[in-house]
């Protein structure tokens, strides 16, 4: 769709005024003049994938079977999940829980080796 700036201005104003008063102090929070109504929508599958191509599922499942016939509960799997989805998506609390627990593990090896 080939439109002017001014169409468009027109246009994103018509369907913020046709949205309820939430949604609309919802885009207001984030910032009006930053939200694109036209912004064409993301693929699923290239947000949950990681830097080896593999999807969130695809990397639970291997964990899950490298762990042999360990048996952990709800809470660890649901950690494994949270942390996954974390790492993947780059978010910054995730990545410090994942850089801490590769530091803990290294200082734990290091301890145990006299090194």
């Amino acid at each position: 769709m080939n439109l002017s700036d001014e169409q468009k201005d027109r246009l994103k104003k018509a369907i913020f005024d046709g949205m309820s008063q939430r949604r609309q102090k919802h885009i207001l929070k984030k910032g009006y003049e930053k939200w694109d109504p036209f912004e064409e929508p993301k693929d699923p599958l290239d947000i949950r994938m990681d830097r080896t191509r593999r999807t969130m599922n695809d990397l639970i499942r291997e964990f899950t079977q490298s762990l042999g016939s360990a048996d952990h509960g709800y809470d660890y799997r649901k950690g494994a999940l949270e942390i996954c989805l974390g790492i993947i998506n780059e978010d910054e609390r995730y990545l410090g829980m994942f850089d801490f627990a590769c530091w803990y593990r290294d200082l734990l090896d290091r301890d145990s080796t006299g090194k």
